[in-house]
């Protein structure tokens, strides 16, 4: 579909109640494509390419907003065009797609059925944890970012060592960096990381604190988390933060699975998913 001009990519596979899978950074649609493959026969899977991802356009900073506020937005319009508003939706949610996807169901609570929670974090840092030194150095070094994200494409490419525990067959790592594949299309994952707040004056600062603050409203809706528990920057203070706000949660811990857990434990993670849909 287009969205003010820019296509937005996505797969709707199957039929059923919906399950909307929502990626981050730099991964897309492609990461969740065993979950597709396995609920499509029941469910209604749908995964989109956030702009600047996957097969979505990727315009440059000048045209597009590349920033929590607007990635909310998009998925609203998205969801309002492809979902009747009757329907109640599962939401996946990975990475960036934790704080993009607990915003929306902030906002629409009556439309939220399930929540799955994979590495993920729709709060600021546990404990004033500091983001990692790469992600800062990204974040803050403007050579740095434009000639390692952009130039070398190297935040998509570390993520396939950085990101499993697993060594990765050739053509997953191809899958995951496809789209990235030039200095143009690496624009966002280079601004999901210069969009991560870590003081009240930065731009996303105060959606984050809103969503922060608010999640406590979401604690009646059923959620399953599947935690890698070898991820380099979701780490357990961050599980420990979700079981704090979630206590009736259902949570599964897989010590040999890292960020990527999809990639890491992906038949273990379709059974937690399959016994949580079904009950």
């Amino acid at each position: 579909m287009t969205i003010d001009g820019f296509r937005y990519h996505y797969i709707d596979e199957g039929t059923g109640d919906p399950m909307v899978m929502i990626h981050g950074n730099p991964t897309w649609s492609f990461y969740f494509r065993v979950l597709i493959r396995e609920f499509s026969p029941r469910f209604r899977t749908i995964a989109m390419d956030h702009i600047g991802c996957g097969l979505s356009d990727k315009p440059p900073a000048n045209r597009y907003d590349y920033t929590l506020q607007r990635r909310i937005y998009d998925l609203k319009v998205f969801l309002d065009h492809i979902i009747e508003r009757k329907e109640k939706i599962t939401l996946v949610l990975h990475d960036w797609g934790g704080m993009i996807g607990m915003a929306y169901a902030l906002q629409h609570l009556d439309r939220i059925q399930r929540l799955v929670v994979l590495n993920t974090a729709a709060f600021f840092p546990p404990s004033g944890k500091p983001i990692p030194l790469r992600l800062r150095a990204i974040r803050n070094l403007n050579f740095f970012s434009s000639v390692s994200v952009l130039g070398l494409n190297l935040f998509a490419r570390g993520a396939l060592f950085m990101a499993s525990k697993r060594k990765l067959p050739p053509d997953v790592k191809a899958g995951l960096i496809a789209p990235y594949n030039c200095r143009q299309n690496r624009i966002a994952t280079l601004m999901f990381v210069k969009d991560i707040p870590v003081k009240r004056t930065d731009f996303s600062y105060q959606v984050v604190k809103n969503v922060d603050n608010n999640l406590s409203k979401l604690r009646d809706i059923p959620m399953l988390i599947c935690w890698g528990m070898k991820d380099f920057v979701f780490n357990n203070a961050y599980l420990a933060e979700w079981r704090k706000r979630f206590p009736g949660a259902t949570v599964h811990m897989f010590e040999n699975a890292g960020h990527y857990i999809l990639e890491d434990e992906p038949q273990k993670v379709i059974d937690c998913i399959r016994e949580f849909m079904l009950t």
